[in-house]
């Protein structure tokens, strides 16, 4: 089974929908029993929040299964748990060198490094691009899964 980590800043915009995003690909793929899939947080602000209202209005137009979740934030225990810990953005990258074990450090990657987009995914929250999130989330997820199956 591969465990997958998707990481951005709070839990409540990219990185839960990266999870269902992958979840739903899976599933499609028929490999769902092959995968286990979550999310969480490099910061503490959004801690015990639901996802944000834009973040399920915009799986709820896509049409991508949703449960009602909580952010949750990365721990060390995660990184030894998981097989890859995806970030957004580089300073998700850099918030989670500093929370996992030097042992797992090859386990972190950004998710355009499967996308073939050259920037990072910019943070919806402060963007208001919840649209835009989605097309390049997806993209890495379909890269991500193309190459682990």
């Amino acid at each position: 089974m591969k465990k997958i980590m998707f990481v951005c800043l709070g839990n409540i915009c990219r990185s839960p929908m990266a999870e269902f995003i992958m979840k739903d690909l899976v599933n499609r793929a028929g490999r769902a029993d092959s995968f286990q899939i979550a999310s969480a947080a490099v910061s503490s602000e959004a801690l015990g929040c639901p996802m944000d209202s834009r973040t399920v209005a915009t799986l709820r137009a896509h049409r991508i299964p949703y449960e009602n979740r909580r952010a949750q934030k990365l721990t060390e225990a995660m990184g030894d748990e998981y097989d890859l810990l995806i970030g957004m953005d580089e300073g998700n990258l850099a918030r989670m060198r500093h929370i996992v074990r030097k042992e797992d450090l090859p386990k972190l990657h950004l998710l355009n490094e499967y996308s073939g987009i050259p920037h990072t995914i910019a943070d919806p929250w402060y963007t208001g691009d919840f649209e835009t999130a989605f097309k390049e989330i997806r993209k890495g997820c379909r890269g991500l899964l193309d190459g682990l199956v």
